[in-house]
């Protein structure tokens, strides 16, 4: 097995030597260097050095090998498809809509009911994925984003890294919250019970998390939110933090919220795997769930 890409290096790719590109698609030098060993990559259908330039309209051919990676097959058992709906689908990218109650990936062998194992289902068996990139919480719903090969695993880690994949929630709170803001209190691990976080807790870390009111109900607010951080339950710490806890929060929320958990993954941007970073951003939206804005009021 293989993966092989070729790409038409579109106008206003400036002229470059061949390293300076695959560097700027994001390509780790250990794959750079597997390439180059082995010539696969090529120029118009030759391989160059990688201190020969570029130039728009050349086509760049790249194949990748299981050797390549460290772990080039992951091991998901597939389980039942039918509860996959896809938002977003290329040669390389899958963004599913999760649903409630569905863990994002198995915690131990063999373990299946996962999204992980939904989604390898639908992939088939002649297909090498799915990759996870990023996980949300077994009740947070919405748009989740994976790769169907291991080439564009380091590619899209290093986009999240360095914050070009862009997550924006919907979210229920308690209170009424009011106006644009930002939380910016850093987050460790709660001293007194290992599932938590909180704000100023062992080992805090730098935490960013930015909120814009959309609507209200008595006694709640719909909030968009989006991080610029990725701590452990960054946003359900925040925002319990603040006075104003996400509705249905089982951890941080109050214990007579009879709710479930009111956060919704609704958008995801994010660039193409084998394009510059400046390049514009796919934008994938996930519906909102039909029960998302039924709010049960504590007594």
């Amino acid at each position: 097995m293989h993966w092989s890409y070729t790409r038409v290096l579109p106008p206003t790719t400036p002229p470059q030597p061949l390293r300076q590109l695959l560097t700027a698609w994001l390509l780790p030098s250990h794959l750079v260097h597997s390439l180059r060993v082995a010539q696969r990559v090529l120029v118009n259908g030759t391989y160059r050095s990688m201190n020969q330039l570029v130039r728009p309209g050349d086509q760049l051919s790249l194949t990748f090998l299981p050797a390549d990676f460290t772990h080039p097959f992951p091991d998901v058992a597939p389980d039942s498809a039918a509860t996959v709906s896809v938002l977003y689908e290329t040669a390389d990218l899958l963004v599913i809509n999760k649903t409630r109650g569905s863990k994002t990936h198995p915690n131990q062998p063999g373990e299946r009911g996962t999204t992980l194992n939904h989604v390898a289902a639908y992939l088939g068996s002649d297909q090498p994925g799915p990759y996870i990139l990023s996980r949300l919480d077994q009740e947070t719903t919405g748009a989740l984003l994976m790769t169907k090969t291991p080439a564009v695993v380091p590619i899209m880690v290093r986009n999240i890294a360095e914050k070009r994949v862009q997550r924006t929630y919907l979210a229920w709170v308690h209170g009424n919250l009011a106006g644009t803001g930002t939380f910016d209190a850093p987050i460790g691990r709660d001293p007194r019970d290992k599932r938590k976080r909180q704000v100023n807790g062992l080992h805090a870390q730098r935490a960013i998390t930015h909120y814009q009111v959309v609507d209200h109900q008595p006694g709640a607010t719909l909030v968009r939110l989006w991080l610029e951080t990725g701590r452990t339950h960054q946003l359900r710490v925040h925002l319990a933090a603040s006075g104003h806890p996400l509705m249905g929060d089982p951890l941080y929320g109050p214990a007579n919220d009879r709710n479930r958990l009111r956060l919704h993954c609704w958008r995801l941007a994010f660039p193409q795997p084998f394009t510059l970073a400046d390049n514009a951003p796919t934008v994938v939206t996930a519906p909102v769930p039909d029960d998302f804005n039924e709010l049960t009021r504590c007594p």
